[in-house]
């Protein structure tokens, strides 16, 4: 396993939910020399200075402003969180006289077959009374709590002619016996350090127990869960704090709540970019707008990559393919960002960093999803580019990728926060 790997798999087995992520980005970020700002103080910045900011605990801003003058901003945004159930504030749900569920609701689109029969627990944050005060903690149960257990096929006998699932039926989670009643609240309060009278509110998630692997003939393959989009997170962040300084301010946004829409105060179609953008020019001096048209953003969130079992799924010409390299995303009606002319600063930058590149459009007769380029853009617009990197599975709990993909997503990062952009009449300087 390379380096690169194993910092990937560790950064995504300790974050088993966005706010666990986000904390874990915040402290990479300052153990780099990183100072925290916060929405309801002054800013202060100063040529050199490395800052971040985050907003409900979950999304998260960073940013160097350069020694000398700048043109605009180079920024790349990612997301980190991931399809998942999240626990109901009252969650004991009682069974056949005899066990204790947990009651769920579905967070996101996934694929639900892949949360049956595996080892599940609980993470997230808790709101706490200590010392006279409301204080919010992060929370991991780790251990092997829960499991989701599959019907028999000798009393389903058409399990595997297509399954819907109910959620509020198929998917509620084993927590134990009826003696279990209860027991959540006390557990959530243990790993919290405080009584259970003292926790005042939660917001708690499912999460596999099921570690990232490598895996292949020659170790070609990395299967974990929330690879979309902890991947590129992980390579995002680390090509931002890989990269020299360019004639540009660069800029890292990590997003929560893409996967149900991005509208919450937190998500990519909040005000969060374009208030930090606003806040960075006040502080400096600068003109807002004219700081705006010379920036450039490159929107990162997996692709599909054509599937090995099911090749008729992919389009006939862009079908990007595992260990490829960046995927630049297409759609003509604009679900992503990418035009001739972004598609081109981004080949070239990637061509000048040593990274292949692959394309991919949806086929042409089935509906896609949507990320967070054209959502952020709709705030600052500015030019755009939406990339990923090619996985399997997309929305199951436990994903497949490739094991030299991330490596090109931090070279690619790296050589994009340090190049010289800038677009006149008379062309594009890179």
């Amino acid at each position: 396993m390379t380096e690169t790997n194993r910092k990937l798999l560790d950064f995504i087995d300790a974050s088993p939910t966005a706010w666990h992520a986000c904390a874990n980005l915040a402290k990479r970020l300052q153990s780099d020399g990183y100072q925290e700002l916060f929405e309801t103080d002054r800013w202060s910045l100063c040529p050199g200075g490395k800052y971040f900011a985050r907003r409900n605990g979950t999304s998260l801003i960073a940013f160097r402003i350069p020694r000398g003058d700048f043109h605009g901003f180079l920024m790349m945004a990612a997301h980190d969180d991931s399809p998942s159930f999240k626990l109901r504030a009252k969650p004991d749900a009682p069974s056949a006289g005899y066990y204790t569920r947990l009651s769920v609701e579905r967070y996101g689109s996934m694929l639900c077959a892949p949360w049956l029969d595996r080892p599940l627990s609980v993470a997230g944050r808790v709101t706490v009374r200590e010392n006279g005060k409301l204080t919010v903690k992060l929370i991991n149960i780790q251990r092997d709590l829960l499991v989701i257990p599959n019907l028999a096929i000798h009393m389903d006998r058409t399990a595997n002619d297509g399954k819907k699932y109910d959620i509020k039926t198929d998917m509620l989670p084993l927590f134990g016996s009826e003696k279990a009643a209860g027991r959540l609240e006390v557990l959530v309060a243990e790993a919290a350090g405080v009584k259970p009278e003292d926790v005042v509110s939660t917001d708690l998630y499912l999460y596999p127990r099921t570690p990232g692997v490598v895996f292949g003939a020659d170790e070609e393959f990395i299967a974990a869960p929330r690879l979309d989009d902890l991947q590129c997170a992980f390579g995002c962040m680390e090509g931002f704090l890989a990269a020299g300084e360019g004639k540009n301010a660069p800029l890292l946004c990590i997003f929560d709540n893409e996967e149900v829409g991005s509208t919450t105060k937190q998500g990519a179609n909040s005000d969060f970019l374009v208030d930090t953008l606003w806040r960075i020019c006040e502080a400096l001096g600068r003109n807002f707008y004219r700081s705006a048209a010379a920036s450039f953003m490159a929107s990162a969130d997996n692709a599909h990559a054509v599937h090995p079992n099911h090749p008729e799924f992919a389009d006939s010409q862009d079908r990007p393919r595992i260990n490829g390299g960046i995927v630049i995303k297409h759609h003509a009606n604009q679900k992503y960002t990418t035009d001739a002319v972004t598609e081109a600063v981004f080949a070239e930058i990637c061509r000048k960093a040593g990274v292949p590149v692959q394309h991919y459009s949806n086929r042409a007769d089935l509906r896609g999803g949507t990320t967070l380029g054209n959502i952020s853009t709709a705030h600052v617009s500015v030019d755009s580019v939406d990339i990923g990197l090619p996985q399997l599975a997309m929305h199951s709990c436990y994903e497949t990728a490739g094991s030299e993909d991330t490596a090109y997503l931090i070279r690619a990062a790296k050589a994009y926060y340090e190049c010289a952009y800038c677009h006149t009449a008379e062309g594009i300087e890179l």
